[in-house]
């Protein structure tokens, strides 16, 4: 091989990797775009998540202080993000209170004075759900 054949080479070599590193650039230009836009919108779902527990927490104190209590705000986050209604044992491990039948048993309680003043529903005994937006 002479040396030119050996330059010719190393500019073909230089000219492909300049089109990959410019591709991957480009790539990279996308990927930190598309981030950026994500990280807003997990910002804006966190800010949404914090003001409705909130507004919900108030419009619960309103009409009755002992609604606020912790372990009521707990249960209600379960439900919040539980896709269907849930019985008293599984909002107990959602909760990480172990399951025997007193801790069912009381938080079951918890459960109906909630059905009782309209923040909860039970359509099917025993299975628990939010009450749809009162008017």
């Amino acid at each position: 091989m002479n040396l030119t054949v050996l330059l010719d080479l190393i500019t073909v070599r230089e000219a492909t990797a300049g089109q990959t590193a410019d591709r991957l650039r480009e790539q990279i230009t996308a990927l930190t775009s598309e981030l950026t836009r994500i990280e807003g919108e997990l910002a804006a779902l966190t800010t949404t998540r914090t003001t409705l527990n909130a507004l919900t927490a108030a419009e619960f104190t309103a009409d009755d202080p002992t609604i606020a209590s912790a372990r009521y705000q707990q249960i209600l986050d379960v439900l919040i993000t539980a896709p269907a209604g849930m019985r008293a044992k599984a909002i107990c491990i959602a909760l990480d209170v172990e399951p025997p039948p007193n801790h069912v048993e009381s938080t079951r309680a918890k459960l109906k004075r909630m059905v009782h003043r309209n923040v909860l529903t039970e359509d099917d005994p025993g299975v628990f759900t939010l009450t749809p937006k009162r008017t």
